[in-house]
This record gives structure tokens, C-alpha cells and sequence, in this order.
């Protein structure tokens, strides 16, 4: 009796224990180490960036991964609750983008304040038109951007591709798309310097 007892005990610690849900992971959009401009001189005016709050399909409005299937031509997604970035993804993607864009200008990133009235800063305003990771194979994204400083009317418009490969696994996905970005910050960052030498220019990516 004492043998049914034990034997039944532990098939049902097996049967909890397979039931126990997953645990959650997090991810980061943001560089470990983005790559550093040359601080500004104390003799020249400080430079400031602002980053706008992102446009971006409601689809992709959500803390949750969204994954495609290679070879799924029934266009349809996955959200995956045990995988999340770690805040929305708007917000994650968006102080990547503000975090990675200062540090190669050299610049002070006012996104979130710390800059006075008086200090005029280049605002960016990114439009994300498209973002699919497709697991196992790459991740894409379409970007569009405006900028214009905050003293002055005049607006440079740019667009962006981007596409980088991946493995297999959720992971392999986070850092393609962690890498995606960090090139996007690069060419948004080329592109306010190109900007700030030359304000009637067309936008260099």
C-alpha cells in the first residue's frame, strides 16, 4: 500500500511538474556597446538629439516577440508570450534608437528631457513601416524618418531598408533584430550629421 502511495506521489509531482508553464524571457534592443563619436569640445555648441515617439503598425505595438514562419505563405504571425522585449516594443526599439544615434554623434540625448528651451536640438521623428522577423532566416525592417532642428523650419526626409540574417532559435531572432537596429541608429546618425554641415541637402544614409 505504501508502494501505490509513493509511485502515485511521484506521478503526480511528474504531472505538476510538466504542467508548470515556462519561464518568461526579456530582451534588449539596445547596443552593449554602441559605437562612440568624439565628445564635443568645450568650445563648441553642445548637440543635442531628440528622439520623437515612434509610428508604427499596432501589430507590432506590444512587449511580445512576433515571429513568421520561413516558407508560411498564409501571412500569418506568432506572438510569443514567453518571449518579450523589455519594455513595448515601441519604447524599446525607440531608446535604442535615441541611445545609439547620440553616442555616434557625440551628442547629449534630450529624449526624455534634460535640455533647456534655449538649446536647440535636432528632432527626429521615425516612422517604422515594417518590422517581420522571420525565424531561422533574417529579420527586416522598413524605416522613414524626419529631421529638423528645433530653431529652424526646414526638414530633410530619408528612407531606410534593412535586412539581416539570422539562425535558427528566438535568440538568434532578438540579436538579428538588435543588430538591425543598431545599423538603423548608424544611418539615422549619418544622416543628422549630414544635416547639421549642410541643412539643404538631401538626406545621406
Amino acid at each position: 500500500m505504501k508502494t501505490f502511495a509513493l509511485a502515485t506521489a511521484v506521478a503526480i509531482a511528474a504531472v505538476l511538474a510538466g504542467c508548470a508553464s515556462k519561464p518568461t524571457l526579456y530582451y534588449t534592443l539596445a547596443e552593449a556597446a554602441p559605437a562612440m563619436a568624439a565628445a564635443p569640445t568645450p568650445l563648441g555648441a553642445p548637440l543635442y538629439i531628440e528622439m520623437l515617439p515612434l509610428a508604427m503598425p499596432e501589430r507590432l505595438a506590444r512587449p511580445q516577440l512576433v515571429v513568421k514562419q520561413p516558407g508560411d505563405a498564409n501571412a500569418q504571425v506568432e506572438v510569443l508570450e514567453q518571449h518579450r522585449w523589455a519594455s513595448s516594443f515601441e519604447n524599446e526599439l525607440r531608446d535604442a534608437l535615441a541611445s545609439g544615434v547620440a553616442a555616434r554623434l557625440g551628442a547629449f540625448d534630450a529624449t526624455k528631457g534634460g535640455r533647456q528651451n534655449a538649446q536647440p536640438a535636432w528632432r527626429i521623428a521615425v516612422q517604422v513601416r515594417q518590422f517581420d522577423a522571420i525565424e531561422g532566416a533574417r529579420v527586416e525592417a522598413g524605416f522613414g524618418w524626419t529631421l529638423r532642428r528645433s530653431d529652424a523650419a526646414l526638414t530633410t526626409a530619408c528612407q531606410l531598408s534593412l535586412s539581416e540574417p539570422v539562425g535558427s532559435g528566438i535568440d538568434a531572432v532578438a540579436q538579428g533584430a538588435r543588430r538591425l537596429t543598431a545599423n538603423a541608429a548608424a544611418a539615422i546618425a549619418r544622416s543628422v550629421a549630414a544635416a547639421q554641415a549642410n541643412p539643404s541637402a538631401p538626406c545621406a544614409t
